[in-house]
């Protein structure tokens, strides 16, 4: 009797942990990070500053875990995108490519959340911790799908040559993902795709075709 009762309990402290953090997220999009104040936090939630101290060891924390989300829900979203079974790996690799490109990957929200924390990143250790874990985590599964695409064209790189390659074409899609987002409005239908696409491809020495927007 007692163990539906203990899970269902922790269910329900997670869930208030989460709409906390998409507080925390949707506040510093409106006003920025130095408006994501516990008393500010909290009437943005609609709940008292007890329940914020309850579920995390103070405001820095909650911002702390604010970017660890924001970061891991764009890579989340980038990785974890529509695929077809057996398809090359090239294809899924053009796949990741565009949805990093596109929204709500990249959009002006998206960029503007990190832009806001990127001061605290600079000058807090655990939060550049926080970004280095979640930059490993992107560069790292993007490395895991370059290994396949350049095996299916015949070559097998180094772990060195591997890992360069990667921290290449992270930087590229880094870059166009910043640049998107900022300014959207400079850039025309598909532009940034097809150079993204372009720039990956002539790193890895692959022809990425657009795949669309339909797995």
């Amino acid at each position: 009797m007692d163990s539906p009762r203990r899970s269902f309990t922790r269910e329900s402290a997670e869930s208030r942990r989460e709409a906390l953090i998409r507080a925390t997220l949707t506040l510093i999009g409106r006003k920025g990070v130095q408006a994501a104040t516990v008393r500010g936090i909290a009437d943005e939630a609609g709940v008292t500053l007890g329940l914020i101290r309850h579920y995390f060891d103070g405001k820095d924390d909650l911002i702390y875990a604010a970017y660890q989300a924001h970061m891991s829900q764009l890579t989340d979203a980038t990785m974890e995108g529509p695929r077809r079974a057996g398809e090359p790996a090239a294809h899924q690799l053009a796949r990741i490519v565009r949805a990093s490109l596109t929204p709500p990957v990249s959009s002006p929200q998206a960029v503007g959340l990190w832009a806001g924390f990127l001061n605290m990143v600079q000058r807090d250790p655990r939060m550049a911790e926080v970004h280095s874990r979640t930059y490993y985590d992107f560069r790292d599964r993007l490395q895991a799908l370059i290994a396949p695409a350049l095996d299916e064209a015949g070559e097998a790189p180094s772990p060195e040559r591997l890992r360069a390659l990667a921290i290449a074409c992270n930087a590229v899609i880094d870059g166009l993902w910043l640049e998107g987002g900022a300014l959207p409005e400079a850039f025309g239908p598909g532009e940034l795709v097809n150079i993204g696409l372009t720039s990956v491809g002539a790193i890895l020495g692959l022809t990425l075709n657009d795949p669309g927007e339909e797995a």
